[in-house]
């Protein structure tokens, strides 16, 4: 076989092959490899004679059919299978040769990889990749982490191949090892935060307001049109207006409400556990998820435990959905807040020096949140390429006070009839702790002086400070 591909790739399941077509598609020579023979020759069959696709059957085959530097693209199971293919390879490969791990891999894993290969003269690439299917074959967001120079060789492939928005590909250098799979991480989080906060919106405005699908569905066309434009309220207003085409009925209130989830939103809370962050908004998000789960349970609980028994007040049925829509807002700005101060905390950890700007702009196109706010946090970080939350950026302030009123609305009636809102609840709670001068910490840390000797520090001097409780005077004597 001459060795005339410039890339190859490993892993012909749906995103591995919409990822070769795509590659293929812009002109680059591609190499492809499954390890079920037959895969390999049915997508051969399909497309070799109109694209540049020049199949495999060995991994030697394989390899001695890049050019060099060689360029490898697994689209393989995230874990074990990612490990297997690595040790396959490694014998076959030379100094200065990349291997990019395309799949939705733990960060730390991409990390350690990356420094067994660096030991071998090996690049290796962590590439978050977002947009599903048709992003793969359309144009993905990607996010490529690892050494510069492996990412200046790949460069002509990844920005073609991405999607664009305006004239600027959704693609660029994020930093060493594991940047790229972090990023993607936490995108993966913020969208579990943006579900969530949509479904919710779904469930005020069907248990409050009584709004059927359809309804609803001209109500989420129309907030597609606003601030809130995004593909995730654009698909959602589809959803609301889709039939079973067996029954007619709506097809969402066919589907069953338990929600399934691949980990990378877990990652996402593990990991701000990890450096301090609060982003209560993914972490509820993903304790919906979690709770939707118990259906068994929630089934008995429905029936056992008291509800409020009352009917919403409510003195407009427009002005009250004009609410809902402002705490989805609101909402939605916190969340985003609260994923990008955890970016900035791993930037400072690992020192990959994240441009956040960048990274507004790698999601303004071909990924699952992509959003036309997206724009706006863009200009906050280059604005201030320092500002340590959103919130203080002076677009997000205005919009959060003018978001206010209809956010609290929102959350006060849905307490009073007891329809759950986590995240909006989650969300109002984390901006108004977020602008207290002072919040019960202060309580906190003196129960941990009094039963653990933890100490505490003062306001009125510096230091850290131990009291004996049981020794000072009390405030009431008698």
């Amino acid at each position: 076989m001459n060795k005339q591909c410039d890339i190859g790739l490993i892993g012909l399941a749906v995103m591995g092959e919409n990822l070769a077509l795509n590659i293929a598609g812009k002109g680059f020579p591609i190499a492809v490899y499954n390890r079920t023979a037959k895969k390999t020759e049915q997508f051969l069959s399909s497309h070799a004679s109109s694209l540049p696709i020049t199949g495999a059957f060995s991994l030697a085959e394989f390899v001695n059919s890049l050019r060099r530097p060689r360029k490898i693209l697994l689209m393989v199971k995230a874990g074990k299978p990612v490990d297997d293919f690595i040790e396959l390879l490694l014998p076959l490969l030379g100094q200065g040769d990349i291997l990019i791990d395309g799949g939705n891999s733990y960060y730390e894993d991409t990390q350690r990889r990356a420094r067994i290969l660096q030991a071998h003269g090996i690049h290796y690439v962590g590439l978050g990749v977002s947009g599903g299917e048709e992003g793969a074959l359309k144009g993905p967001s990607l996010m490529p982490g690892g050494t510069k120079a492996a990412y200046d060789e790949l460069a002509p492939i990844l920005t073609a191949i991405a999607a664009k928005a305006g004239n600027s590909p959704c693609c660029s250098y994020l930093g060493p090892d594991g940047a790229g799979h972090y990023v993607k991480m936490v995108h993966n989080g913020i969208e579990y935060g943006d579900m969530q906060l949509i479904a919710e919106t779904y469930f005020v405005m069907k248990q409050v307001l009584q709004l059927c699908p359809s309804e609803q569905s001209k109500i989420f066309q129309s907030w597609n049109k606003s601030d809130l434009n995004s593909y995730l309220i654009e698909i959602t207003a589809d959803i609301l207006n889709r039939l079973d085409d067996r029954t007619q009925a709506p097809m969402v209130d066919l589907i069953l409400d338990s929600a399934g989830q691949k980990g990378t939103g877990k990652w996402t809370v593990h990991s701000a556990l990890d450096l301090g962050v609060p982003v209560p908004t993914i972490t509820e998000a993903v304790y919906a998820r979690f709770l939707s789960g118990y259906k068994a349970e929630r089934l008995t609980a429905a029936k056992t435990l008291a509800s409020p028994q009352q009917e919403a007040k409510l003195d407009s049925i427009p002005d009250f959905i004009a609410a809902i829509g402002d705490a989805l807002y609101a909402s939605k700005i916190c969340s985003y807040a609260q994923g990008f101060a955890l970016l900035k905390a791993a930037s400072l950890h690992n020192n990959w020096n994240l441009q956040f700007a960048d990274i507004a702009l790698l999601w303004r196109g071909g990924c699952i949140i992509r959003a036309q706010f997206l724009e706006k946090i863009h200009d906050a970080f280059s604005r201030n390429p320092e500002l340590p939350n959103l919130l203080l950026d002076p677009y997000f302030t205005a919009e959060l006070k003018r978001l206010q009123q209809g956010w609290r609305k929102v959350v006060y009636i849905c307490k009073q009839l007891g329809v759950p809102i986590p995240a909006f609840s989650a969300s109002l709670d984390y901006y108004d702790a977020y602008c207290q001068e002072a919040l019960p910490a202060n309580l906190i840390q003196a129960q941990r002086d009094y039963f653990g000797a933890h100490t505490y520090e003062r306001t009125d001097m510096e230091g850290c400070f131990h009291s004996d409780w049981t020794k000072l005077p009390k405030a009431n004597q008698e």
